[in-house]
């Protein structure tokens, strides 16, 4: 057996040994093999070396194509040039004093930019402004520069306020063709971004948490036409922190109008207008007496009302001449002269009338001193506004009698053109006080001057029919300084007895502007721009037929709101004062269902939501979020499952008031174009939250300066929006826009005296929206600024709700 187990372990030994040696035959052909790749590797290593010094090769090459590409791409760009041509530079240096240069502007699809002359080939400009969504266009009005008039339009991003870019031009209508092309531009780029934004809303989760800042508006007025079609002129108009501290004062002066947006017909109706006679081929009005809110001491108001065969631009330069031009269309026109530019829309004048009704012996010649202020509507029609004040540096001159315009102005708007030339109805409206003896004991006197200054739109219409000229190009004419000197009165008076008309002014506007403007190769455009009116930062899918109908349908009467008080009461009587009502929806016209095809409208009805309270309040600093006040109607309204929104606006001054408005309802229809609003961005809150102001009862200067025209409030001041589970707050800034700022600072004078209705409402754009429908409206009746609030505000951010 041992033999047997040691045959069977040698003849395993043996085949071990075949094994091995079939091991190290298989290890010396795998040697053979490392070795032949080692050689591949070697040979891959130098074709790869060779491989990537032909990629460098070829990344040369496309570097070379992108550049070509580039400058192929800008000069087809540049090719596409939406707008360009010679505009006058405007700005100031660092020491304050202004300048202008004549340079070449070019408007791209996504560019502004200008230059020192017409580019040529790879010209670099001097300045660009990016072109985007959150640029706008203010209307800076009317400049002066060492006697020169220019008007002036700021481009400039709300992002980066000192990221602008300034422009004038000599004439009125060359602006707003900027204006309107700039525009144009903008309302591009928010196009392409709403729809964007649309898209990625459909996909959102509502009850977003949206706390940043809104869009401002353009603007000049500050209010908008709603009409989709003709969006530009008269948005993103005008911004700022308001009138400057010189003229603090005469923004209480009784009755001081600055003009707003569109004068409805309403205003000019038999309803407070009666015709007492046609003279010199004009229709004279005498305004009805309304004793709540026009003067006893003052004579009624009149106005004169006729047809020129001139455009609205060159009217309104004629009109706002202080010039030689000036006598030969008004007879009363004596002197005239610039007191103070408060800004581009407002100035305060001397003016001296040549009545000549009895010799001087007996009646003493009349001046005035009064605030101009101007401004175009959106239907491209003017406003000039007048009233009366006092000012340091226009003191009462000896031998003079200083008359009182109560309120006064022109209003010039288009019409159609007839045989080819444009025609424009001006309406001269003036309440004036002539003051002195004469006025009481000659009962003829007033009437027969005011009918001589009222003649002076028959002398506008006699000037313009009597030339050859086209006036398609109006200027702006100079005007002198009257800053008084320390020269003795009696130098003075002699000075000013003996003025004279002089020459015409053309001739020297016209050697003055190339002595001036030509300067081109100037350096002078990286200048220190002191910013105008440029407040700091401030802070879709469609809805569906069935969620309308429960809209509709949805009984706003059993919310119970004798819960709700705000400090401000409400009472339905028509002669309360310092109160709140609601005015009724059917007298407010909103777009009906087919707007877009025939822009009809309809009367507005019922609203989505219902008024709970007004509050009425007053604080040093101005009041942001006042959903965080303690025991406010947001709060109740949380704690019974409501949902509010509170619309805050924000009235600056060295009082800082809010009137604050609680809106209610028991919940949001999901999928409505309320819900929409509420849970959007800023970029589509601001597109589509929308005003229609109205003036029920006050004098005729105010409801001009209110007007009646619908307002996308985002568009035309900073709108905050705050959303929490339970409210949507939107702090309307009204001081961040320098024609609401003026509006509301002159109303705020005059306030006790007004009733003034608001409707808010979302607008409506697609087929599937409309009908709009109301938010809510209030009525604001006589209100005191005695009768608000301390806000109580602390300084915490935090939020009482949550």
């Amino acid at each position: 057996m041992n033999r047997e187990f040691g045959s069977r372990r040698k003849g395993e030994g043996e085949m071990n040994r075949e094994f091995g040696s079939r091991r190290k035959e298989e290890g010396d052909v795998n040697r053979d093999l490392g070795s032949r790749r080692k050689a591949e590797g070697d040979m891959n290593r130098d074709l790869g070396s060779r491989r990537k010094a032909e990629g460098d090769m070829n990344r040369d090459m496309g570097s070379r194509i992108k550049g070509e590409g580039d400058m192929m791409k800008r000069k087809k760009e540049k090719a596409k040039a939406i707008y360009e041509g010679w505009m006058v530079r405007y700005g100031r240096r660092k020491i304050g004093k202004s300048y202008l240069h004549m340079r070449y502007f070019v408007l791209e699809p996504r560019l502004l930019a200008y230059y020192k002359r017409k580019p040529q080939d790879n010209m670099v400009p001097l300045k660009t402004l990016v072109i985007d969504a959150n640029c706008r266009v203010e209307d800076r009005g009317l400049k002066t520069h060492h006697g020169h008039m220019v008007y002036v339009l700021c481009v400039y991003n709300k992002k980066d306020k000192y990221h602008q870019l300034t422009m004038a031009a000599f004439n009125i209508q060359e602006a707003l063709m900027w204006k309107e092309k700039i525009e144009l531009v903008i309302d591009q780029q928010h196009d392409s971004l709403s729809a964007s934004g649309n898209k990625a809303l459909a996909s959102c989760e509502s009850g977003v948490d949206s706390g940043k800042n809104a869009f401002s508006s353009d603007q000049e007025s500050v209010l908008e036409d709603e009409d989709e079609g003709n969006r530009g002129l008269a948005r993103r108009m005008t911004r700022g922190n308001g009138p400057s501290d010189s003229i603090v004062d005469w923004i209480h002066e009784p009755d001081l109008g600055h003009s707003n947006q569109n004068i409805i017909q309403q205003v000019f109706s038999r309803k407070h207008w009666r015709l007492i006679r046609c003279q010199n081929g004009l229709r004279i009005f005498e305004e009805l007496l309304e004793v709540d809110y026009l003067p006893r001491s003052f004579s009624r108001a009149m106005k004169a009302v006729g047809v020129v065969d001139a455009t609205c631009e060159a009217i309104f330069e004629l009109v706002m001449s202080m010039d030689g031009t000036r006598f030969e269309w008004d007879c009363t026109f004596q002197y005239g002269s610039l007191v103070e530019e408060v800004d581009g829309h407002t100035a305060i004048l001397y003016h001296r009338l040549q009545l000549d009704w009895f010799p001087i012996r007996f009646v003493w010649p009349r001046d005035l001193c009064y605030v101009r202020y101007w401004r175009r509507n959106d239907d491209g029609s003017y406003v000039v506004l007048l009233q009366s004040r006092e000012h340091a540096n226009c003191d009462r001159q000896p031998g003079f009698v200083r008359a009182q315009i109560e309120s006064g102005g022109f209003k010039i708007s288009p019409l159609k053109s007839r045989n080819g030339r444009s025609r424009s109805q001006v309406q001269h409206l003036m309440q004036i006080d002539l003051k002195g003896w004469g006025v009481g004991y000659i009962p003829s006197f007033q009437q027969h001057c005011l009918l001589r200054m009222l003649s002076s739109v028959a002398g506008l219409r006699e000037f313009f029919s009597q030339t050859d000229q086209i006036h398609t190009v109006p200027r702006i004419p100079v005007m002198v300084n009257m800053t008084r000197s320390s020269s003795s009165k009696k130098d003075q008076k002699s000075q000013e007895i003996n003025v004279h008309p002089g020459p015409s002014l053309d001739p020297i506007l016209a050697g003055s502007r190339q002595s001036i403007l030509l300067d081109e190769d100037s350096d002078d455009d990286d200048d220190y721009q002191i910013p105008e009116a440029i407040p700091e930062a401030y802070a879709i899918k469609t809805e569906n037929d069935v969620k309308q109908i429960v809209l509709d349908e949805e009984p706003l009467d059993q919310i119970d709101l004798s819960c709700f008080s705000g400090n401000l009461c409400r009472d339905d009587h028509d002669n309360s004062r310092d109160c709140w009502s609601i005015p009724d929806g059917k007298n407010i016209k909103v777009r009906s269902k087919n707007f877009l095809q025939d822009k009809s409208k309809i009367p507005a009805g019922k609203h989505l939501m219902e008024l709970a309270a007004v509050d009425w309040l007053k604080d040093t600093k101005r009041m942001d979020n006042v959903a965080r006040r303690v025991g406010c109607v947001a709060q109740v309204a949380s704690e019974k499952g409501l949902f509010s929104l509170i619309i805050n606006l924000q009235i600056p001054g060295s009082t800082n008031y809010s009137m604050v408005f609680y809106f209610v309802m028991k919940q949001l229809v999901p999928e409505s174009l309320l819900q929409r609003f509420v849970d959007g961005d800023d970029e589509f809150r601001n597109s589509r939250f929308k005003l229609i102001p109205s003036v029920p009862k006050g004098s005729w200067i105010v409801r001009q300066s209110i007007g009646s025209s619908p307002c996308l409030l985002g568009k035309a001041v900073d709108c905050t929006y705050i959303r929490r589970p339970k409210y949507l707050e939107i702090d309307v800034d009204i001081g961040s826009s320098t024609v609401a700022n003026g509006v509301l600072g002159l109303v705020l004078g005059v306030v006790t005296s007004l009733v003034v209705d608001m409707a808010f409402l979302i607008q409506a754009n697609t087929s599937e929206e409309l009908p709009e429908q109301l938010i809510g409206a209030v009525r604001v009746s006589h209100l005191e600024l005695s009768s608000a609030m301390i806000s109580g505000l602390d300084n915490s951010p935090d939020d009482s709700i949550h």
